[in-house]
């Protein structure tokens, strides 16, 4: 990218693990950076490990200044900031960009800030197990897909500002339309969290019986129940912004399980095995599309 992302004064409003990594990691393009959050331990945290320069619990101050602003916090948060007042806090030609977990409603509430503000919907697709500021990392984009969904407040000069700024976290950028992004995301990461708190409702069952469940839960389990740990809100505002495409997601999974609950009924071996077959080999060539897309991220190619 051309010139780098730099910019003068930063905010990121919400400073949990992915805010406090953006800020980590644009730590050096950015002159000032201001965090907004309504925890004081956040803010002080912040303050002390210098991921900041300066702390808000206030949305107008924090903002006011600011010439790039990433809204890092929940879906409904977001909604809420863009449906509400933060249009008339920011200077014109501010770049706006959020990174909620769902897109389509985040970009048509966008579509009513003021003319002058350049918005555009984001969506990084990473994390991992902790939360909070003390789990930031600078390192957590890189080699990792971000998506970027225009907005009609997407002017050709904000795209350009917000790919520099992928670029500047080491992340890959995905240009996608908002609604194809939440059909996408409810196949590989809604579906997938509903899935693991199925299983761990079902085995918590099992386990009310027979406790050797839980002495026996290794590895397999470990992985597969991940996602039931994820926040309870967080998770919440997802889902309900994005209900008709999970909803169709649980449909076409309950199918792939009654054929296979079939093939065990009738003892059918060969057609369980033709059944399954499909589904390694399609995990093992996502497996090798990953590590080439990160080796190809690490080199910048």
């Amino acid at each position: 990218m051309s010139g780098g992302f730099k910019c003068r004064h930063l905010t990121v409003v919400g400073l949990g693990l992915m805010g406090g990594s953006l800020a980590c990691a644009l730590r050096e393009r950015a002159e000032h950076i201001t965090g907004v959050d309504r925890d004081p331990a956040t803010l002080d945290y912040a303050l002390k490990h210098k991921i900041v320069d300066a702390a808000a619990d206030d949305l107008k101050a924090g903002v006011s200044e600011a010439d790039v602003v990433i809204l890092a916090a929940p879906v409904r948060a977001i909604l809420h900031m863009l449906d509400g007042r933060i249009g008339s806090y920011l200077r014109s030609n501010t770049l706006l960009i959020d990174i909620g977990s769902t897109k389509a409603d985040i970009v048509d509430a966008m579509a009513n800030l003021p003319i002058g503000v350049q918005a555009i919907g984001g969506h990084p697709m990473t994390g991992k197990e902790s939360n909070g500021v003390e789990a930031s990392d600078g390192a957590l984009y890189r080699g990792r897909p971000f998506v970027l969904c225009a907005a009609r407040r997407t002017t050709p000069a904000a795209r350009e500002r917000a790919l520099a700024l992928v670029d500047a976290l080491g992340a890959l950028p995905i240009e996608m339309d908002a609604h194809k992004h939440d059909q996408v995301v409810a196949a590989i990461s809604h579906l997938p969290y509903l899935l693991s708190a199925a299983l761990v409702a079902t085995v918590a069952e099992e386990g009310r019986a027979d406790d050797a469940v839980w002495n026996l839960a290794a590895g397999g389990f470990r992985d597969m129940s991940r996602l039931a740990g994820s926040d309870i809100k967080m998770m919440g505002d997802i889902l309900s912004t994005n209900t008709r495409a999970v909803a169709k997601m649980l449909a076409l999974f309950r199918r792939e399980l009654a054929m296979i609950e079939a093939m065990l009924i009738s003892q059918d071996d060969v057609k369980l095995a033709e059944l399954l077959r499909p589904a390694r080999e399609a995990r093992l060539e996502w497996m090798r599309r990953m590590t080439a897309r990160t080796e190809a991220g690490k080199h910048g190619t």
